[in-house]
């Protein structure tokens, strides 16, 4: 059984198509988990229930961050293996431990600071785990990618999403009950896992055993600390206004506030599927240190750079048209009077893409450490003055936040973009120049 499964994942007459391919598949079916079970559970189980699922999504958003570590990145891109896979394993099993440790710091937080019920801290504390499955499992689909299989990798993922989807919604439909529905997913989410994941990665590796090698290990922790903390302050900026909302207003507010943010994230997602099958060729190119080859790799940047752009005004343009009486339907809410709102949150959304795929650029040309200082100063910003633009400006204030913050962040992240760029340009000439 086992082997036909790894058989038939493994199975395709063009790699790198399928890699595009079922990129996209699980990108779409990663943006489509959320949604299809707040649309559901808006009905099933009403806005206040929907409100708990929110957050408790957006806690575990953050924390997947802490066990990801951004080590994805670096390891998809390490084309020279200057870590092995053991060593990426014992890395993330360090990772994934500190998000265990951290998720049920936040649950106490909430309990004592922020009053949370018993079933909103067990609901947070089980979604929190279903993405400690994703951190973990990520280590393997990097290491799939690294060795050219992304089309494997994407496969197993969007199987997944899917199978969480599908249960999560089939038993809150069955029970309406918010805990026993989160429970099953979860146990779903570990069947594939054990059944897909870990079963495809093994032809690709010597051992599953993860390497605890002191040294490597505490090397590979402290050279992604930067892109962690970039990665881990992107998120908060992103979900900030959602944190605010938790803190200062009711889940009902944080219901809507969701239903009309999930568009930010198509622009972004699309766009990131659009660009991570190219992550290893970017750092290919980078590597080289020719003329001809950092030239195609600017025109590269310059072409996505434009292509973002055009997805974010066509989301815009949906949005404005069409997108309230669309997400209305959707959600089963009347979201009527949040047009405006949408479409300011959707110019945030093409600020996200940008965001996302500048310091994705940035990590593969080894300029991360600047990261902290754009992420940090960003962050900083959002802890300040989140509170007052929810409390004083309700919804408007949260989607007026997010789309502040992201313009920002992308505007910061140009400048070391452009600063190595032209270091490495000068580099070039020089090299030319002595020849």
């Amino acid at each position: 059984m086992l082997s036909l499964i790894r058989k038939s994942l493994e199975k395709t007459n063009n790699i790198k198509r399928s890699s595009y391919v079922w990129n996209a598949i699980n990108a779409i079916v990663s943006a489509l988990e959320s949604p299809v079970i707040l649309m559901v559970m808006n009905r099933t189980n009403g806005l206040y229930d929907a409100g708990i699922f929110s957050i408790a999504f957006a806690v575990a958003a953050l924390m997947l961050y802490v066990g990801q570590y951004g080590l994805r990145r670096f390891q998809s891109s390490d084309i020279n293996a200057k870590y092995s896979f053991a060593e990426y394993h014992g890395a993330r099993v360090i990772t994934c431990s500190a998000l265990i440790i951290a998720s049920i710091c936040y649950c106490v937080y909430g309990i004592v600071v922020r009053d949370y019920s018993a079933q909103k801290a067990a609901v947070v504390i089980m979604i929190c785990m279903l993405r400690l499955i994703q951190a973990y499992v990520d280590v393997m689909h990097g290491h799939l990618q690294q060795k050219g299989r992304l089309d494997i990798a994407a496969k197993a993922s969007a199987i997944r999403y899917i199978a969480e989807i599908i249960v999560y919604v089939v038993t809150l439909i069955i029970t309406h009950d918010l805990i026993i529905s989160t429970i099953t997913c979860l146990m779903a989410s570990l069947l594939v896992f054990f059944t897909v994941s870990v079963n495809v990665v093994k032809p690709y590796c010597d051992t599953l055993k993860p390497s605890m090698n002191g040294q490597k290990i505490r090397m590979l922790i402290i050279e992604g600390f930067p892109l962690f903390v970039s990665l881990f302050l992107n998120m908060y900026i992103s979900n900030a206004p959602k944190y605010a909302i938790d803190a200062h207003l009711t889940e009902e507010i944080q219901t809507t506030y969701n239903c009309i943010f999930m568009p930010a994230f198509v622009v972004m997602l699309i766009a990131h599927f659009i660009f991570n099958p190219i992550l290893t060729s970017y750092a290919e190119l980078w590597l080289e240190h020719t003329r001809e080859k950092f030239t195609i790799l600017k025109k590269a940047i310059i072409k996505q750079t434009l292509i973002i752009a055009g997805l974010a005004l066509l989301g815009i343009l949906v949005a404005y048209t069409i997108g309230i009486p669309v997400l209305s339907i959707i959600f089963g809410v009347d979201l009527s009077e949040f047009k405006e709102e949408l479409c300011v949150i959707m110019i945030g959304g093409g600020f996200l893409a940008y965001s996302y795929y500048y310091s994705t650029v940035i990590t593969i040309i080894r300029v991360h450490s600047s990261l902290f200082v754009c992420y940090g100063a960003v962050a900083l910003a959002a802890k300040i003055f989140a509170g007052w633009f929810v409390v004083n400006h309700g919804i408007m204030g949260a989607a007026a936040l997010y789309t502040v913050l992201m313009a920002a962040l992308t505007l910061m992240l140009i400048v070391p973009l452009l600063w190595a760029i032209r270091k490495e340009s000068i580099s070039l000439r020089e090299k030319r120049e002595e020849k």
